[in-house]
């Protein structure tokens, strides 16, 4: 299963792990990525930490466990490449479902990752 189809038909938490310049570690919950190519993805992100974080530190690790027993998923390690804030386009690619979380006077980021590495939640096949 190719990465966009993994993230379209797999139900999970996700968290994506930012740092500042300064190496303060954060982590958030975030929804799937939308993935652009198999060497890239994108986040919706708000004018929070996460995102200030990717201002001076363009690395990031992306963890999505998935819905069920045991624990399956993947981790993502991340480098950012670029952000968009048009909104129209921002909107077109919001789940229906998160669709009424959304303030309408609030800024959103569309934020471009390069994808560095990909392992499994748990193991290691990353020598």
């Amino acid at each position: 299963m190719n990465l966009s189809d993994y993230f379209e038909n797999t139900q999970g938490t996700g968290i994506l792990a930012t740092s500042s310049s300064a190496g303060r570690v954060d982590v958030a919950i975030y929804s799937r990525p939308h993935v652009t190519d198999e060497d890239t993805v994108a986040f919706i992100m708000r004018p929070r930490l996460s995102h200030e974080n990717l201002q001076s530190n363009p690395n990031a690790a992306y963890m999505f466990i998935e819905k069920g027993p045991g624990y399956k998923g993947k981790r993502l390690y991340l480098t950012k490449l670029r952000e968009e804030t048009d909104p129209d386009l921002i909107d077109s690619l919001r789940r229906k479902d998160r669709k009424h979380d959304v303030k309408s006077d609030e800024k959103s980021f569309l934020v471009y990752f390069h994808i560095d590495r990909i392992r499994p939640l748990v193991g290691d096949n990353d020598k």
